[in-house]
Formats: C-alpha cells, sequence, structure tokens
C-alpha cells in the first residue's frame, strides 16, 4: 500500500528507479579515458529523516570505443535504468538518466575501488560512495534466508497471456508440482505501486517467498508484472485499482486454459491494494473459487491514509502536534480532489495550498522535504501534485472495498498482521467482516496474526522502516495458515 505522507512529514527524494532496462546509451569518449571505470560500483543511499537506506548498482561498460551503463535500484525490484550519458574525464565520472531525473557525480580513489560522489533526483542531492564489486557478490548480498535455491523441486514456466481489455500483454511466472494433477490454482494480486511479479521491496521477494511455499504445498501459482513494469505491457500511470483488476481476470481467463489447473478450484490471494482488487474480480468472475485477503483494506483510501500516516510518523517518533497538523493538510488537500473533478484545476489548488504550507514550516523541514530554492520547491510541489491528483489515488480515496466485499460469495479468508501500521488490523478486518455479514457469506475466516507487520514479518514495531533490516521475509507461520486454508477449502468445491 502507498504511502501519502504530505507536508509536515518527510518527503522521500528518491522515487522508485523505473522505466526499464533499454538499450544503454553510448557516448564517443575513448574508453582510455575512463577504463578505470569499467565494472560493477554498488553504493546505499540514506534517506535523511528515515532509517531507509536504498542500494544501487551501476554496471559499467566498454562498448565500441565507449562507456555505457545502467543504474539498477536494488530494493526496488531490481528497476533498471538505462544510463543516458557517461562522461569520464580524468578521475571524475559523471552520469545522467533524464527518465527518472537522476545524475551522479564522483571522484575515483587512487586505489581505483571506490568512487566517491553525489546522487541527484529531481533537485535532491544525497551523498554517495560507490565501491566495486562483482555479480557475484551483488547476488549474494541481495539474497535473503527463505529465497529459494535452485533447483527448484517443482515446474517453473515463463508465460504470457492478453487482456483483451487493456489491449497489452501480460507477462509472469507459473509453478506447480512436477507430479500429479491437475493443480488447485491461486493468482497472486500485488500492493499498490509498480510492482513486480515478486512484488520485490527493500531487499525482499515477498510474493517469490510465498508462491514457493503454495507450491511446494502442491497448490499452482500464477504470479504476474504489472502492467508497464518487467516484461509487462501497457500503461501503468493511467491505470486505476479498476484497470488492474481487469488485468488479474486476464490472468484467471489464462489459468481456464491450462490442462493442469483444476477448473473449479482458481482463486485469488491480494495483498495490500491486491485485497482490495479480489473481491471484484471475485464478484466479476465464475471462474473465481475462493478468495484470501492479505492486509487488505475494509474501508476507503481517505479513512486508511488518515490512520496510516499517524501511525507510522508516532512510530517514528513525530510529536502529536505535528501529527495532526499532518492530518488536517491531508484533510484540506483531499477536500480538494473530492470536491473538484477537473484534475487541471484541482492540480493548481493543491500546488498552491502545498506551496504555501511548505513556506511556512521551518528550514530544516523544507531542507527534509527537498527544498532549497525556489526551483526546488517548484519540483517538490510538482511531485506531491503529480501523485495525490493521480488517477490511481483519486479512485483509491473514495473507494468503498466493503461494498464489494458485501457481493462476494465464494469463501474468504482475511489475515492481518496486529502490527501492521499501513493497513492496520482493527478497523479493516472488522469492516470486512461485517462486509461478509451482510451479504449473507457465512464461509470466511478471519485472522488478526500477533507481531505481524504489513509484509507478514515478525517486527517489535511495525513500522516501514524495519522492512528491510528484518531477514525474514514472509513468516511460516502466515504462509501455513494461508495454505492450509487454500487446501481445505478447495476439497470442499465440486471438481
Amino acid at each position: 500500500m502507498r504511502k501519502m505522507f504530505v507536508l509536515s512529514a518527510i518527503v522521500i527524494g528518491v522515487a522508485p528507479l523505473g522505466g526499464g532496462s533499454g538499450a544503454d546509451a553510448q557516448v564517443p569518449d575513448p574508453v582510455q579515458n575512463g577504463e578505470s571505470f569499467v565494472g560493477h560500483w554498488i553504493g546505499t543511499l540514506e534517506i535523511p529523516g528515515t532509517d531507509i537506506k536504498l542500494r544501487l548498482l551501476f554496471r559499467v561498460r566498454e562498448e565500441d570505443g565507449g562507456l555505457t551503463a545502467t543504474l539498477v535500484s536494488l530494493d526496488q525490484g531490481n528497476a533498471e535504468s538505462a544510463v543516458e550519458t557517461i562522461q569520464a574525464i580524468g578521475a571524475t565520472l559523471s552520469m545522467s538518466i533524464p527518465a527518472i531525473g537522476v545524475s551522479f557525480e564522483g571522484t575515483l580513489a587512487d586505489d581505483g575501488d571506490t568512487i566517491e560522489g553525489s546522487f541527484t533526483q529531481r533537485g535532491n542531492t544525497l551523498p554517495l560512495v560507490l565501491e566495486r564489486t562483482s555479480e557475484e557478490e551483488v547476488a549474494a548480498r541481495s539474497r535473503r534466508p527463505q529465497d529459494p535455491e535452485e533447483p527448484l523441486p517443482y515446474h517453473s514456466e515463463e508465460v504470457a497471456y492478453s487482456n483483451p481489455d487493456g489491449g497489452h500483454t501480460l507477462a509472469g511466472t507459473f509453478t506447480r508440482p512436477t507430479e500429479g494433477g491437475p493443480f488447485p490454482a491461486v493468482v497472486l494480486i500485488s500492493g499498490s505501486g509498480p510492482q513486480d511479479r515478486n512484488e520485490a521491496l527493500v531487499g525482499h521477494r515477498p510474493f517469490l517467498v510465498l508462491s514457493d511455499h503454495l507450491t511446494r504445498n502442491g497448490i499452482a501459482v500464477l504470479r504476474f508484472d504489472d502492467r508497464g513494469v518487467g516484461e509487462s505491457k501497457g500503461d501503468f500511470d493511467s491505470a486505476t485499482s479498476r484497470d488492474f483488476a481487469s488485468d488479474v481476470l486476464a490472468g484467471v481467463a489464462y489459468l481456464t486454459t491450462r490442462e493442469d489447473v483444476k477448473q473449479r478450484k482458481i482463486g485469488l490471494a491480494g495483498h495490500s491494494e491486491g485485497g482490495l482488487i479480489a473481491p471484484m474480480v471475485a464478484v466479476e468472475s465464475e471462474d473465481v473459487s475462493y478468495i484470501v485477503l492479505m492486509a487488505a483494506p475494509g474501508v476507503n483510501g481517505e479513512r486508511i491514509l488518515y490512520t496510516q500516516s499517524a501511525l507510522i510518523l508516532r512510530a517514528n517518533g513525530v510529536p502529536e502536534e505535528k501529527i495532526a497538523e499532518n492530518t488536517e493538510q491531508q484533510r484540506v488537500i483531499f477536500e480538494i480532489v473530492k470536491r473538484e473533478a477537473d484534475p487541471e484545476v484541482a492540480a493548481r489548488e493543491i500546488g498552491d495550498y502545498v506551496r504555501a504550507q511548505l513556506k511556512e514550516v521551518t528550514e530544516e523541514e523544507r531542507v527534509q522535504a527537498g527544498v532549497t530554492d525556489e526551483a526546488s520547491l517548484e519540483r517538490v510541489v510538482a511531485t506531491q501534485v503529480q501523485a495525490i491528483n493521480s488517477p490511481w489515488f483519486r479512485y483509491f480515496l473514495v473507494h468503498d472495498p466493503a461494498a464489494v466485499i458485501e457481493q462476494v460469495t465464494v469463501p474468504v479468508l482475511a489475515v492481518t498482521g496486529e502490527k501492521d501500521l499501513q493497513v492496520p488490523h482493527e478497523e479493516n478486518l472488522r469492516e470486512i467482516e461485517a462486509a461478509l455479514k451482510r451479504g449473507g457469506n457465512t464461509r470466511y475466516e478471519i485472522h488478526a496474526l500477533p507481531d505481524h507487520n504489513h509484509l507478514f514479518q515478525h517486527a517489535e514495531t511495525g513500522a516501514p522502516n524495519e522492512y528491510q533490516e528484518i531477514d525474514e521475509t514472509w513468516s511460516v507461520a502466515s504462509m501455513e495458515l494461508i495454505t492450509n486454508w487454500i487446501l481445505k477449502t478447495v476439497e470442499t468445491i465440486g471438481s
């Protein structure tokens, strides 16, 4: 689930490094002028005012007498971006990726194994020290204890299928046991933001770990890249949860064509926003036999964001006065979005309000938000407006998931961690259960898991800044709960 912190809270100046891999740009610099930079370079960005750390990898190569490079964000799904311009002059290396507003400039140390420099994205500059490494060392650093290792004891297949409603192709991975079949199956639906098939974030690959556990226990799994992400086509930026539901419908339709899948035993498991999407698809498709809601919302986005922001800010030690200010600022902006249907008019109103508020905060808070002059102020305002005024956010803010859940007639498992600060369990599980009862659905289970956070890790506080520091990707207890419920449920469904 996306976090919407406004104004008083820290605005993180490093956006997801997306944009696809593409062909690396080339410049005609002679390689002898930059041969010392050829290799793999890794460094860690530390986001001020938070505990968030992002590992970045630059792959610099010699090609046709010049240098090329690719930037990989290791903690954001290994998202790759081609470096458009790269220049090596003496001991100085400069690179830029205008598509995502990124540039880097650094100086090579005398030992040739360190580049000390600055990373800038959309006007926000942070120190970044790169160290020479190898692909093998990167892979070793990126591994988490629960990541499955080759050879896998089951069948794994790269697949692609079309979404006729969107007019694009989706790509994913289908896994199933190697013997027996046909098998019950489940489509995994990721949370908000551009997610790859593994739902990779902050060094974890939750859906890779969950799908591995499910498949080892006899359940076929389809996990896929969001539209416009990885190898899937389509436009992510203009899409809403309603559009993403059509992508899931396409995945269900694909599974119905496979002889190794039991046709009346296909289900959905949605995490966070995916748990908002799963009920939509279950209501529309007769091919869906059950759904699993994992940290799913039971109330609209506005209610979630007020509570989410307050809980996370409080966990980070922000004073109650500032939390109240943040909530009021959110309220004003949300009212503009709800009242003004014209995005251009809303953008002007939101921009004026954000601009005015940023001018009233302390100098330290402005710097934390990435504001150091008028130009950076306008960049920060534009970033805020774009996120809040997007089609996705407009839909999420007012959509009532309970009204859809009330229409679900298939078996439902709803599970949330008691330390989930992004989709708090008390309100959301209560409203999910109330909606099921109103609809007359008696085939459901509701579970609040002690000490589990939004990612179903065992956690101390549940704050998002813990996610990266926890070695566990997905608790075995929660995976066993989900797996056992699916196996038990499909046994009750006719063949």
